[in-house]
């Protein structure tokens, strides 16, 4: 049984963390943990960046952290950030000792782990959270295998700094053999105080968008559509008083001193990440979306990406030339390099605002260029009407007055002629969705899973989408859902308002589900951002179009004026959370908790 070292400093803790270190990783090998691929501990500071066996103490603190230039104060476990990776093995019983020398409360939810209920690390809803001076004892079977990861559930501290990576090996082994393996952990940065970027966007939701509309793009309108095309265009996005490019709420522009910066496993695009590689080897990438609001765009110029395991479950396996990984979404990915090359890990943020790197080369020190950040796109009209916008074109668009739920334009529900042959049926929305809190109504969303969403589209490269996805082995419960539960994405865009069904958190009850049942639930976003809607405790299986099982995951990124549904069978007894993962878009509202009884 092997323990953790809990937080030290000082030149001499670093050494003896070393210690502990090597000592640790000895008795993992005495326990048969290092016979799978090798990891790259060659990038490794003095401290132990992982943590192996069944047994870990935590200590969550205050570390100073240096990431722009400017020294700032993050919230760290063992004194790390990103928190210290954590390999469990499948079958084990894990415990874990976590304590707060925080000054306020704090938590570790273990993200897609199948648990008990009080052991999900949700407060106010699975426990009362771990008071400062206190320590919080978590300990549950290991059910599962594959690539999750950890972070708090308390207030901004996931944007500060505390989150981690999990690693579970297959009792059996892994399905995919890779002689070399690499955590690869996005996240999200800011110099700012969370708080306070908080109350801004409250204020002006769009403060930190810097992707308007410009007079270059006035230009290329008119040679696409004309003038009076153009002009039009930009009059209907003014009157529903929307913005064609905020597709993100903070930004990566370097004009804002608050601006994110983009971490590849806790180092800056300056910094550069290195993950290395011998001749011949064949390397498994495991990407982790740590960001607290940041989606990422992820491709590796001179490699082809055999994507492997979705949410750390295996499917099967896709080649792409990129892929978008939602936060709080997870994917497996095996690559080829070679020759003594370096390649680079590029990430950019769904807004086009900037980009995270990292490097894949035989030795430190290599670099390979790294791609100009694409140009933004505007959202289009089936990002803002679903179905309806691809029967739509513009003439149509601006003979109507409006779409649903819009300021100053009526509803479309009595419009059945524009219903189409084998459309989905228009939508009704709750009576909770009129209501300050909504801007805007979606009564035809699309139900495709083939598109891969705003700034991906027609880029020339193979991108994945969730209709790519197969998991391997099928459903694990093959009984048709008895019930459907319809939820909506909803939101006022310019009061920085998010909810269900018109509803916030502190508004809404809770949503019932029985024990045992088989059950649909099905998300309608009515609104024009991507929202990754994560359910605790319970795995989801999402449906192709046609109803037929298609993937298994914990997190699912909802398009823009998107329907998707999901099968869940609901065979954890408790309280669980259920949420968007855009950290300040939770905060705002978009929360529901979940009782199985």
């Amino acid at each position: 049984m092997t323990h953790s070292t809990p937080l030290l400093s000082g030149i001499d803790t670093q050494r003896r963390s070393l210690l502990a270190s090597l000592a640790s990783a000895g008795a993992a090998s005495a326990l048969g943990f290092t016979s799978g691929p090798i990891y790259g501990l060659e990038n490794s500071p003095a401290y132990p960046q992982e943590l192996r066996g069944t047994e870990f103490d935590l200590v969550i603190a205050e570390t100073p952290v240096n990431i722009t230039g400017q020294s700032r104060t993050a919230t760290a476990v063992n004194g790390q950030v990103p928190a210290p990776t954590l390999f469990w093995r499948e079958g084990d019983t894990v415990t874990l000792r976590v304590t707060n020398r925080l000054s306020v409360p704090t938590s570790i939810h273990w993200h897609g782990i199948l648990l008990p209920a009080g052991m999900d690390g949700v407060p106010g809803i699975s426990f009362e959270g771990i008071a400062p001076g206190q320590t919080f004892t978590y300990s549950f079977p290991v059910k599962q295998s594959g690539t999750y990861w950890y972070h708090s559930h308390s207030r901004f501290q996931e944007q500060t700094g505390l989150y981690g990576a999990i690693v579970i090996e297959p009792r059996g082994g892994s399905r995919m053999k890779a002689d070399r393996e690499h955590v690869v952990m996005l996240s999200d940065w800011t110099d700012g105080v969370p708080e306070e970027l908080f109350r801004k966007l409250k204020v002006m939701s769009d403060f930190f968008n810097f992707n308007q509309p410009t007079v270059q793009d006035f230009k290329l309108d008119v040679e696409k559509m004309g003038f009076k095309g153009a002009m039009e265009k930009r009059k209907m996005w003014n009157r529903m008083r929307m913005t064609p490019t905020d597709l993100g709420d903070l930004t990566g522009t370097t004009q804002v001193r608050t601006a994110l910066r983009y971490l590849v496993n806790g180092k800056s695009a300056d910094d550069n990440w290195t993950g290395l590689f011998r001749q011949g080897e064949k390397l498994r990438l495991r990407f982790i979306n740590g960001a607290a609001t940041t989606i990422f765009d992820v491709r590796i110029p001179g490699l082809k990406l055999t994507v492997v395991a979705a949410d750390g479950q295996d499917v099967e396996p896709v080649v792409v030339d990129e892929f978008r990984i939602s936060v709080a979404e997870v994917y497996d990915v095996i690559v080829e390099p070679q020759g003594e090359r370096a390649y680079t890990i590029f990430a950019q943020s769904i807004d086009r605002s900037n980009h995270a790197r990292g490097t894949l080369a035989p030795r430190i020190g290599m670099q390979a260029d790294v791609p100009k950040v694409d140009p933004p796109q505007w959202l289009t009209m089936t990002d803002m009407m679903g179905a309806m916008g691809g029967m739509m074109g513009m003439d149509a668009m601006q003979s109507m007055s409006g779409m649903s739920g819009m300021p100053g334009m009526p509803g479309m529900q009595d419009m059945s002629a524009m219903k189409g042959t084998g459309k989905p049926p228009p939508i009704r929305h709750a009576v909770t969705e009129y209501s300050p809190g909504v801007d805007m109504h979606v009564d035809m969303p699309r139900t495709n899973l083939d598109d891969p969403g705003p700034n991906l589209r027609d880029n020339g490269r193979r991108v994945l989408t969730y209709a790519d996805l197969h998991t391997i082995g099928g459903s694990i419960d093959l009984r048709a859902p008895t019930r459907d539960i319809e939820l909506h994405l909803t939101g006022n865009m310019q009061r920085f308002m998010w909810s269900f069904d018109g509803q916030k958190f502190s508004e809404a009850k809770p949503v019932h589900f029985r024990y045992g049942e088989r059950l649909r639930l099905i998300l309608v976003n009515d609104t024009m951002m991507n929202h990754p809607i994560h359910l605790h405790g319970m795995w989801g299986e999402l449906e192709s179009p046609e109803g037929k099982f298609q993937v298994r995951k914990h997190t699912f990124n909802v398009q823009p004026a998107q329907r998707i549904a999901y099968r869940v069978t609901a065979d954890a007894l408790g309280r669980w959370a259920y949420h968007c993962h855009l950290l300040y878009h939770m905060e705002a509202g978009m929360f529901r908790e979940v009782v199985v009884s």
